[in-house]
């Protein structure tokens, strides 16, 4: 049984959490329950979402979330694509707050008697019984033109296995599939997924898809925040598929009122391949967003910012990933949200990074001019800080002028520095 709660309603609830969204405009306060803001998706990741889903063109309807918590996704949808929309919401509180949140941004936005917040509604129920929902919506005169799913996962998982989502992806499907509205490219789904899944859990998610709607369009999309990782990994489909695009790779900038870049490839990705190769003087090394890695799109990005035919990957794994080439690239304010470090390779030091090597690294730092050198590379935590901070110490007394860093050959111990590429040029 669902049951629509009122703004009123919501109003005199008590809710245990209400804090400022660091993303949102100033004064954009929202509600949360029981924990439940650290599970909430930020408005600025929110708002980017909602602005691609503007770019494809869905069915009359309602927008969906059968899984809303504090709702802040689907109030963004509904304001940006200005579309009444509903969140359904099993845990009460959490559904008071949904409703709460929604008044808070129609009031911020003065938006209270639009339709995109008039019409909207939050319910208390199931997220899986479409029919109860339904039912409490107006029965057969409403159907659905977008499902957004965010199912619940453990917090302290580390595979977040599909059958630990909550509500389960299959039942969500069989409830909903006959209240789609009808449109030529199939129903819009947008799923929310682990940013932890593997290729082949991915792979699962796909054939749960197909066994509902067989080869529906389909868009992977990776969002990353920064720090080499991905943040968010989503699956759209159907109408809500982003055109030709098979992958699409986010950068959430961290300026709030900058754009997002954002990578596409049409195409199958290639697999990256590692390739040894002896370390040179004088090639350029780059250390990428792991994220970027992670999506399958480093070589549509690579076509846009490198003129070279071939690059050598050095190291795919972990948190810096190599890449060695023969020219510098071109890169512009964007793309150094997808660049840790990039520069020229200026002294081979054939030694590893210890308590005993420091100050010869310092020596050859002076000796290319340079005033400071970053690690950038898997180092001790315990010790890391103190190396990085016995470098900044010794060249800070002196009088170099360039920027670099250091970083180790993969094939055995031998520490590459580089001097930053706006400094060699």
């Amino acid at each position: 049984m669902h049951r629509i709660i009122s703004p009123d309603e919501a109003v005199d609830a008590t809710l245990t959490e209400r804090s400022q969204d660091p993303t949102a405009p100033k004064g954009m306060e929202f509600h949360h329950a029981k924990q439940g803001r650290p599970l909430s998706t930020p408005w600025q990741v929110a708002t980017i979402r909602s602005l691609m889903l503007a770019e494809t063109h869905l069915a009359d309807g309602w927008l969906l979330d059968c899984a809303c918590g504090s709702g802040i996704q689907i109030i963004t949808h509904a304001s940006v694509l200005n579309r009444p929309a509903v969140g359904i919401e099993l845990d009460e509180e959490r559904a008071m707050a949904s409703a709460m949140n929604f008044l808070t941004v129609a009031q911020h936005q003065d938006a209270e008697a639009l339709p995109w917040y008039a019409e909207s509604r939050i319910l208390v129920g199931d997220g899986t019984d479409a029919v109860g929902a339904m039912e409490a919506l107006g029965g057969k005169e409403a159907s659905i033109a977008l499902l957004h799913i965010d199912p619940a996962r453990p917090r302290n998982s580390r595979t977040h296995d599909l059958s630990e989502m909550q509500p389960p992806l299959n039942e969500v499907f069989r409830s909903w599939a006959p209240y789609f509205s009808e449109h030529p490219k199939g129903p819009a789904l947008l799923l929310d997924l682990s940013p932890r899944l593997t290729h082949g859990q991915r792979t699962e998610v796909e054939e749960l898809v197909d066994a509902v709607w067989p080869k529906i369009d389909r868009t992977w999309v990776w969002t990353s925040r920064g720090r080499g990782r991905v943040d968010r990994l989503a699956l759209w489909l159907g109408a809500a598929a982003l055109g030709p695009d098979k992958r699409r790779f986010v950068r959430v900038p961290p300026q709030l009122g900058d754009g997002a870049l954002v990578i596409s490839s049409p195409l199958d990705v290639p697999e990256l391949e590692l390739l040894f190769h002896p370390p040179q003087r004088g090639e350029y090394v780059s250390i990428l967003d792991a994220a970027l890695i992670e999506s399958g799109l480093a070589v549509s990005w690579l076509s846009e910012v490198s003129e070279e035919v071939m690059t050598r990957w050095a190291v795919l794994e972990g948190r810096r990933p190599q890449l060695h080439h023969q020219a510098p690239l071109r890169l512009d304010k964007a793309d150094d949200l997808l660049v840790q470090a990039t520069g020229k390779v200026v002294e081979l030091l054939p030694f590893d990074l210890d308590d005993t090597t420091v100050d010869r690294v310092v020596e050859a730092a002076l000796e290319n001019n340079m005033a400071s050198v970053k690690i950038r590379m898997d180092a001790p935590p315990e010790k890391q800080p103190r190396w990085q901070g016995s470098l900044d110490r010794q060249l800070a007394r002196r009088h170099g002028t360039k920027d670099g860093f250091l970083v180790r050959h993969p094939g055995g111990n031998m520490l590459l520095l580089c001097v930053c590429h706006s400094e060699s040029s």
